[in-house]
């Protein structure tokens, strides 16, 4: 009896919590509740450990006082003269009421050839630095790209360079331990890890684990910076070498962006215990020159709820005409799903372009759970064939594009820390465009016919992996 009352107790609980707990979308509350209901005790435990999305009230604390305490880029709306396509004023609106970084002109981009090409590129841009290097990536690997970029941070740090490194404590776990990681530090640069996991153990009673930081960014000496979905690592991406070459897009940005880029960072390393970098933020910037606008979009766990599928279907319910999207994991939310239906139904060509090869199994069978509902509405559906696609770009109407570390899945929009850059400029959305009909080439594409023959075994575990999507 004693037992029968302490399960029902504890699923009264927690399901309760799960009702009752605030900016969280109905599929969610429901993903949950079958767990728990489904896995008496079990159920309950990963709700506790899983089911969150804090970082700990210690750790919120010290990034929103670095968030308040630090000076905001400038960043003066657009003046009405600036010719701006389509609806690009309102949807840049929607960026700055996310993290706050306004429209800016007068930026100048290079779109890298490849992954390569983009780490070669930061490597002369560290080489020619004269003040600072500044650096976070989610995942940094002892591989050739990585030694490159570790040997010019050394190299940089000798000469007088100040060099903050800094990666995530779970996705550079290994790094971290390496004597690559040991050399960086002795050679003077500064590191840390993002979000420390410390004592797992004790970590579980104080915030999610698994809350990480998943950017991507590098700012040298206020003038250059870049953006993209690339790690620090060689295409090949040996821990998950069978699907590989990893394909990413990465671009190279100057003007005033690169100081939004510069307070991300800021946030990113003041907010995890290092050095007071204020002093970089009060300097006076240049005046812009000719160039497109751009933003910033940061989101993450300490930012506003649900901001990441707000700037997407943000961005998918103003095109006209054309829209095409990358991305390696696909697990929406209804609004996300539906908004990219209602654009092909309403006439705009959709291209969305997924990996032929997943290196997540559950979200690559989730992701093909949405195929059907995609396709009835009109959207072309492709598969890359050479490797593993892992860019995360937008572009639309040949007017607009994002481009950034966001997958279009739950982890992108709930749990990691992201950051994106939001541009407004038909000739660096024509020459993103070019790279995603590029890597189109490349792709099969997906018919309705070939989906409906699906086996029900096949459909059953697509099906049923996707109604854990909230929760993958």
């Amino acid at each position: 009896m004693f037992a029968i009352l302490l399960h029902f107790g504890v699923t009264l609980v927690v399901s309760a919590h799960i009702l009752l707990r605030r900016h969280r979308l109905p599929e969610t509350r429901v993903a949950w509740l079958l767990i728990v209901l489904g896995l008496p005790y079990l159920g309950a435990l990963a709700y506790l450990l899983l089911g969150q999305t804090s970082i700990g009230k210690a750790r919120i604390r010290a990034m929103q006082r670095v968030m308040a305490a630090l000076p905001r880029p400038e960043c003066a709306a657009p003046k009405a003269d600036v010719a701006l396509p389509g609806q690009a004023r309102g949807l840049l609106q929607v960026g700055q009421s996310i993290s706050g970084y306004g429209p800016v002109g007068g930026n100048r981009m290079q779109l890298m050839a490849d992954s390569d090409s983009a780490i070669d590129a930061m490597v002369a841009d560290i080489d020619a630095a004269t003040d600072h290097v500044h650096l976070v990536f989610y995942i940094w690997l002892d591989d050739g790209n990585g030694r490159k970029m570790a040997e010019a941070v050394m190299r940089a740090a000798r000469r007088g360079v100040a060099c903050r490194v800094m990666v995530d404590d779970i996705g550079s776990r290994k790094f971290t331990r390496t004597e690559l990681w040991r050399q960086m530090a002795a050679a003077g640069a500064q590191t840390r890890t993002a979000l420390p996991v410390g004592n797992p153990l004790l970590r579980m009673l104080n915030g999610r684990i698994d809350l990480r930081n998943h950017r991507k960014v590098l700012v040298i000496d206020d003038s250059v910076t870049y953006c993209g979905s690339q790690n620090c690592a060689d295409p090949a991406f040996l821990p998950k070498a069978r699907f590989g070459p990893w394909v990413d897009v990465v671009m190279r940005l100057t003007g005033p962006v690169v100081r939004q880029n510069q307070h991300l960072f800021a946030c990113d390393w003041m907010g995890n215990g290092g050095d007071d970098v204020t002093g970089i933020l009060r300097r006076s910037q240049p005046a812009p020159g000719a160039g497109f606008v751009a933003q910033v979009v940061a989101t993450g766990p300490t930012y506003r709820d649900a901001a990441m599928p707000e700037i997407f279907t943000s961005l998918i319910f103003a095109a006209r005409s054309s829209l095409f999207i990358t991305t390696p994991y696909f697990v929406p939310t209804q609004a996300v799903q539906a908004a990219i239906c209602s654009a092909a139904y309403r006439g705009v060509e959709v291209t969305i372009l997924f990996p032929a090869r997943n290196d997540d199994l559950a979200v690559g069978a989730a992701s093909r759970s949405h195929y059907e509902g995609l396709l009835d509405a009109g959207v072309r559906v492709f598969e890359f064939q050479p490797g593993l696609l892992h860019a995360k770009t937008l572009t639309m109407d040949g007017e607009m594009a994002l481009i950034g570390s966001a997958n279009m899945d739950r982890r992108s929009f709930d749990l990691n820390y992201e950051n994106n850059i939001l541009l407004a400029d038909a000739a660096a959305t024509t020459a993103l465009r070019a790279r995603q009909e590029e890597f189109l080439a490349q792709s099969r594409q997906i018919s309705a016919a070939e989906v409906a023959a699906w086996g029900p075994v096949r459909r059953l575990v697509n099906n049923a992996l996707a109604i854990m999507g909230p929760v993958l």
